[in-house]
C-alpha cells in the first residue's frame, strides 16, 4: 500500500472541487514510492500533458505537506497506453473514469474536411486555431471564438474539427449544434420537466463542444444565463469549447456581459474575405474536385469576379459543369462571363488606366508625373507599383499596360521583376503591394 500517496489524494480531496478531484487526481495510480521520487501512472499522453501543465506544482506542494521527505513526482504513461504506443496506434483522447456516451453532431459535410480547406493569409489563424483544438492543443486557451460574414469557411472548419476528432479519437463525447438547436433543446427540457437530463448531458458527458451561430441568441436570456453556466463547467473541467458568430463578441447586440467575457477567455479570431491568390486556388481546387478542366483564364477571371462569399464560387463550379456537359464538355469565355454574371452581375473589368489613377490617388501624384520620364524615386517607385498590379489584376498584355506609363514591354516586364524582388526581401514593400492590391478588390 502505498502510504504516502494516500494520504496525499486525502488532502488534495478535501482542497480540490470535486470535479476536478474526480477527473484529474482520483485516476491517478501509485506505481512506486521510492526514497527520492513518487512515481505516478496516467491513463493517456494527453492526461499527462494536461497534469503537467495544470495540477503537477499543486500535487507536489501537497506531497511535501504529508511527507516533508524531499520527494519528486514522475508522471508514467500506464501499462496500456504504452502497449499502445508501442504497437504505433493512435489513442483515443478521453477524459478517465467517465462512462461512455455517444456524441451528438449535426450532419458533417463530407468534403468539410481539413485537408479540403484552402488556406490563405485571411483565415490562417483560425485555421491553426481549429487543427490545436481537434489535437487537445490548449495553446488557443480554453475557448475559440471566430466570427466571419457568410461563406467565408466557418463551418467549414467547425466541421473539420468534427471529422478529426471523431476520426482520430472517436470515444472523445463531442457536441455540435447551432445556438439556435441548443436553445431549442433547453425549452423542450424545461417543458418536460428534465432539466437535470439536459445539464448531464452537456456538463458531465461532454469532452468538446462546438455551438455555431451565437449571434442567434441576441435577447434569449436565459439560454444566455445557461450556456454561461455550461462554459464555466466545461472551461474548470479543462474542456474544449468553439464558438462561431458572424460578428464579433463586442459587436454582438443584446449579449450578457459575463457570456460576452467568458466567451472571449480564450482566442478570438476573424476571418476576412480571401485575397485574389487564395480564391483562384479556391477555384481551381473546386473545378477539381468536379472533374472540371479549367483553363488559367478561366479560374483567373472567375478568382478576379467573384469575391468574399466562397459559396458563390461553388454556385459558379457547378453552373459551369452544367453548361459544359450541354455543349458536350467545351468551354469559352463567354460561357464564363455569363455564368459570373448571373452570380454577381455583370462586372466591372479593372483596366491598366483604372490601376493607374488608382496608384495616383494613393500616392499623390498626377497622372502626367506617373507617364513622365522622371527617374525619381518619388514616382519610379509608384510607376512600377502600378505596372506590377496592373499585371497582377487584368488580363491586358505588357504593351498596352506599357502604353498607360508611356513605356515599352520590356519596361513593364522589367518592373514586375523589381517589384516581386522587393517584396520578397522587404517586408514593409510586401505589406505596402498587399494592402493596394485587396484596395483595388474593392473597386
Amino acid at each position: 500500500m502505498h502510504m504516502v500517496w494516500q494520504k496525499t489524494k486525502e488532502k488534495l480531496q478535501s482542497e480540490l472541487s470535486e470535479s476536478v478531484f474526480n477527473l484529474w487526481i482520483e485516476p491517478l495510480q501509485c506505481l512506486s514510492e521510492q526514497k527520492n521520487t513518487i512515481s505516478l501512472a496516467c491513463p493517456d499522453r494527453f492526461f499527462s500533458a494536461y497534469i503537467s501543465r495544470n495540477y503537477l506544482d499543486t500535487i507536489q506542494k501537497t506531497l511535501k505537506e504529508v511527507d516533508p521527505q524531499q520527494r519528486e513526482v514522475v508522471l508514467a504513461l500506464g501499462k496500456q497506453e504504452k502497449q499502445e504506443e508501442s504497437r504505433g496506434k493512435t489513442t483515443q483522447l478521453r477524459l478517465p473514469n467517465m462512462e461512455i456516451k455517444k456524441s451528438s453532431v449535426r450532419a458533417l459535410h463530407p468534403r468539410y474536411t481539413f485537408d479540403r480547406f484552402m488556406i490563405g493569409e485571411s483565415n490562417i489563424l483560425a485555421q491553426s486555431a481549429c487543427r490545436s483544438i481537434s489535437m487537445a492543443d490548449d495553446s488557443v486557451g480554453p475557448c475559440l471564438y471566430i466570427n466571419s460574414t457568410t461563406g467565408l469557411g466557418k463551418s467549414h472548419l467547425t466541421h473539420a474539427v468534427a471529422h478529426h476528432i471523431l476520426v482520430d479519437s472517436p470515444a472523445t463525447r463531442l457536441h455540435y449544434l447551432t445556438a439556435q438547436q441548443f436553445s431549442s433543446e433547453m425549452v423542450k427540457s424545461i417543458r418536460a420537466n428534465t432539466m437535470d437530463a439536459f445539464k448531464q448531458k452537456y456538463h458531465d458527458h461532454c469532452d468538446i463542444l462546438l455551438v455555431e451561430d451565437v449571434h442567434s441568441l441576441t435577447g434569449k436570456k436565459k439560454t444566455q444565463e445557461e450556456l454561461n453556466e455550461l462554459l464555466d463547467s466545461l472551461i474548470k473541467c479543462g474542456k474544449r469549447v468553439v464558438f462561431t458568430a458572424n460578428k464579433s463578441p463586442r459587436e454582438l447586440a443584446g449579449i450578457d456581459e459575463e457570456f460576452r467575457s467568458r466567451m472571449t477567455s480564450g482566442l478570438v479570431t476573424a476571418i476576412q474575405p480571401p485575397d485574389l491568390s487564395t480564391r483562384t486556388r479556391i477555384v481551381k481546387n473546386k473545378a477539381m474536385l468536379h472533374s472540371i478542366s479549367l483553363e488559367d483564364e478561366h479560374a483567373d477571371y472567375l478568382a478576379h469576379h467573384i469575391k468574399g462569399d466562397v459559396r458563390q464560387i461553388e454556385s459558379a463550379i457547378v453552373s459551369i459543369r452544367a453548361k459544359a456537359q450541354l455543349n458536350e464538355g467545351t468551354l469559352d469565355m463567354q460561357t464564363i462571363e455569363q455564368v459570373v454574371a448571373s452570380i454577381v452581375g455583370n462586372p466591372q473589368m479593372l483596366s491598366a488606366a483604372m490601376i493607374r489613377e488608382f496608384i495616383c490617388k494613393q500616392y499623390k501624384l498626377s497622372c502626367s508625373e506617373l507617364q513622365s520620364r522622371s527617374r525619381k524615386r518619388v514616382l519610379t517607385f509608384p510607376r512600377q507599383v502600378a505596372m506590377y498590379l496592373c499585371r497582377m489584376h487584368t488580363e491586358q498584355s505588357l504593351s498596352d499596360i506599357g502604353k498607360e506609363f508611356n513605356r515599352d514591354h520590356s519596361t513593364v516586364l522589367h518592373s514586375i521583376k523589381v517589384v516581386d524582388g522587393l517584396s520578397k526581401r522587404n517586408i514593409g514593400v510586401e505589406e505596402q503591394i498587399s494592402l493596394l492590391s485587396k484596395k483595388l478588390d474593392t473597386l
